[in-house]
């Protein structure tokens, strides 16, 4: 996975996933919404075939960059515990 930022301002950041589909997308955009300082979090893929997600994502004047590393550590651990689950469930 590879984070390129495409646009950066006070209170907005515009980034791709490359390397990602809607899966990691979906649970990076659902975490950014839950966070307090987030004002909006969406994300597009404009080609089926050439999955790469664009974020963008407005925050209430928090640092867009911290809240968006706060999120990825949050889905982070949330993929550690479900593998953790898993195993037991063998």
């Amino acid at each position: 996975m590879d984070i390129h930022i495409i646009e950066e301002k006070k209170n907005k950041i515009v980034f791709e996933l490359k390397g990602e589909g809607h899966t990691l997308s979906n649970a990076v955009r659902k975490e950014l919404s839950n966070d307090e300082h987030v004002k909006g979090a969406a994300y597009t893929i404009e080609h089926p075939l050439i999955e790469v997600p664009r974020f963008i994502v407005e925050t209430d004047g928090a640092e867009p960059r911290k809240v968006l590393a706060a999120a990825a550590k949050r889905v982070a651990k949330d993929a550690e515990k479900i593998k953790s689950e898993a195993k037991e469930l063998k």
